[in-house]
């Protein structure tokens, strides 16, 4: 699908009807697709709602972290597979937080770096961008943070879209501004004219502003970052249990959320959606009012939590562990099965942990042989056991069952190696 778009059109407004309903239907096309062939890619991109921007501030594509820009013109002008890239090139700019991590670097440079670093990604998942696309091998796996020392302090380059994650007047690079956003078109007077001041926020925030002015760079960028790292780490989830995450990807995410997300938090995050609260129509007791009214309903959660107590991982390590672990489950209102496993079976366990009871590390707990994680998976099957979530604390450094069980599996990992299935969690 290429729909064409006259180069003379100026706005948004200009649009004919059909025109529009084009390239709407080509850019939900492009979306559909996305979650279909690379759904995290593809949840990525529907967080950022498509709004046509004007070419005096919108060459290509842009992105505030909030929404997804495009020029009708130049949107028309690619193909279905460049345009999921361009897509996905603003969505990954905001999962990487790009937004949040300039500090005192040179706005262009910063940006020139950023484009590189997302569009080697991309290339990775063997995505087709288009021809003003930044590509160099040499820059493949750098983040942007490596990629910035090694270009010119004036790059030449120019970036394939607009950021409009702050103002050039914010710039702390101390050299003067390239003119990265000079395309002829009135472009260059963005600073001036639309600048990023009360009024111009007021603006977008009243929905009144006109439909060439910019939106302003966003000011609540804290929570912004923390916004996009929940959806990179709930988007790796899904692609996950769908098998349709890269390896390079799987890397890319874990190296990002490991430093950035404590294992504490995350640890909660999964804990919390393995919650089963919904609405309940029971009918009430006679004591109660006659009405029939929906009444928030909890079930307690089955947790089965086992310990790799092979030598590579300490008592304390264990014992901070389950603390952990105790101090979430009142929360969830979880029961759980504690069970510890070397190369076979505790003969002392398994231990049961009522919601209100603490969960501590039994007193005669055996371990200290080698490291296989079958057995754990085998007797859950001959149990005929259905938890809802499985939490394995582990340097994942053992024999992995062949199959993945049907029930999710959290792998809590201290070290560096990987796992065959589930969700890992680095222990940092």
């Amino acid at each position: 699908m290429n729909v064409v778009v006259a180069d003379s059109v100026r706005s948004y407004r200009d649009l004919d009807m059909s025109d529009l309903s084009a390239l709407e239907t080509k850019l939900a096309a492009a979306r559909t697709r996305l979650i279909l062939e690379k759904p995290f890619l593809g949840s990525l991109v529907m967080h950022l709602p498509l709004k046509a921007g004007d070419p005096k501030w919108c060459k290509t594509t842009a992105t505030d972290a909030k929404h997804f820009f495009y020029n009708p013109a130049y949107i028309g002008r690619l193909t279905l597979e460049q345009t999921q890239f361009v897509l996905a090139h603003e969505a990954m700019h905001c999962a990487l937080s790009h937004f949040a991590r300039r500090n005192h670097r040179q706005k262009h440079r910063w940006d020139v770096a950023c484009d590189y670093a997302v569009n080697m990604i991309l290339d990775d998942e063997r995505m087709h961008g288009p021809e003003n696309a930044l590509m160099n091998a040499a820059y493949r796996g750098l983040t942007a943070e490596e990629i910035y020392p090694v270009l010119h302090e004036d790059p030449p380059e120019e970036t394939q879209d607009t950021h409009l994650f702050d103002d050039a007047a914010s710039d702390q690079g101390g050299e003067g501004e390239p003119q990265e956003q000079d395309s002829g078109d009135g472009q260059g007077e963005l600073s001036q004219d639309q600048g990023g001041g009360s009024g111009r926020t007021k603006a977008w925030e009243d929905g009144a502003a006109p439909n060439d002015m910019a939106p302003p760079p966003p000011t609540d960028l804290g929570k912004l970052d923390e916004r996009w790292k929940s959806r990179l780490a709930a988007a790796a989830q899904a692609a996950r249990q769908a098998g349709k995450l890269s390896q390079s990807l799987m890397r890319l995410i874990d190296n990002l959320l490991a430093p950035q997300l404590p294992w504490r938090a995350l640890l909660a995050r999964y804990m919390m959606n393995a919650a089963r609260d919904d609405y309940s129509f029971q009918r009430p007791s006679r004591r109660e009012a006659a009405a029939l009214m929906p009444r928030l309903a909890s079930q307690s959660v089955n947790v089965l939590v086992a310990l790799d107590t092979s030598g590579s991982v300490q008592e304390e390590e264990l014992r901070e562990f389950l603390g952990e672990i105790d101090a979430l489950k009142g929360q969830v209102r979880a029961e759980v099965t504690l069970h510890a496993c070397d190369d076979k079976l505790d003969a002392n366990g398994p231990w049961h942990f009522a919601p209100w009871e603490p969960l501590r590390l039994p007193e005669e707990i055996s371990g200290g042989g080698g490291t296989d994680f079958r057995p754990i998976f085998d007797w859950v099957r001959h149990e005929h056991l259905s938890p809802d979530l499985l939490v394995y604390f582990t340097d994942a450094q053992g024999h992995f069952p062949e199959r993945e069980p049907p029930y999710p599996v959290l792998w809590l990992v201290k070290g560096k190696f990987a796992v065959p299935f589930g969700i890992r969690i680095q222990l940092n």
